[in-house]
């Protein structure tokens, strides 16, 4: 399937590794044009020389200010972003829970991508192509016990997305969330690692459980996050916008 997206201007937040990187690279892949921050310099190292980045910690709005100024600089304007920086916040009992810590994962997780989009909306509406991704959680939708901060965030983000939706139709920008349900890497192990320490449970256990609440008993990968991304933003997605798009194996619970 041709998917129209050579020459196309892309910011990707946290796009050196993971789900990020998944997305940088199928766009990369597509001929667009793809530019990413990241707070881990090891990462931004392993980049292609073509694509434009900043270290930028998606918890500082004076830093997202200026990498999403210099990535449209650089760019020569923008048609798409992606807004997918997030981290996984504590794993405790919601009276456990350091009031900085959840201040932190809602800055990152759901506050990051009010900056980005406020930053972004104007060049934007000058593309004739314009789409906004907002990376939210399964847990956006399920909530998520002894992750309440995180849960908190996600549910934000599916409303964030819905009502830019509905502001910025008008301008031909159309505005999705993407909700991954329990995606293979590095940060979901010490996500059902923190969870199988704080229950007394073997990772195997913790594990087991988790895909018992799943139709489909496996990881996602990135790779199938990022398929879904580039079609949502390519004009063979130009009528799909507000929608909370999940790619979870149909989940039904997190535990």
């Amino acid at each position: 399937m041709k998917l129209d997206l050579e020459g196309a201007r892309v910011i990707v937040t946290a796009g050196a590794q993971g789900i990020g990187r998944a997305i940088l690279d199928a766009y990369l892949a597509e001929g667009a044009r793809v530019a990413t921050c990241d707070i881990d310099e090891a990462a931004l190292a392993t980049l292609p020389p073509e694509v434009f980045h900043q270290n930028a910690d998606m918890g500082d709005g004076a830093q997202i200010e200026r990498f999403i100024a210099a990535a449209i600089g650089e760019l020569g304007g923008l048609d798409v972003l992606v807004n997918n920086a997030g981290i996984a916040g504590p794993t405790s009992p919601v009276e456990d829970i350091d009031p900085a810590d959840w201040d932190a994962t809602l800055a990152v997780c759901l506050t990051s991508q009010f900056h980005c989009v406020r930053h972004a909306v104007a060049a934007l509406r000058a593309s004739d192509n314009a789409s906004i991704i907002n990376l939210s959680s399964l847990a956006g939708r399920l909530g998520f016990a002894l992750r309440t901060p995180y849960a908190a965030a996600k549910w934000g983000v599916i409303g964030f997305t819905k009502s830019l939706s509905i502001e910025l139709g008008k301008d031909g920008i159309r505005c999705n969330a993407i909700l991954p349900g329990i995606v293979a890497g590095d940060r979901q192990r010490r996500v059902l690692e923190a969870k199988a320490q704080r229950r007394g449970m073997s990772f195997a256990e913790v594990e087991a459980e988790a895909f018992s609440y799943t139709s489909l008993k496996d990881y996602v990968q990135p790779e199938q996050i990022a398929d879904q991304v580039l079609f949502l933003t390519s004009p063979r997605g130009r009528m799909i916008s507000g929608q909370a798009v999940s790619i979870c194996g149909d989940g039904q619970m997190l535990a």
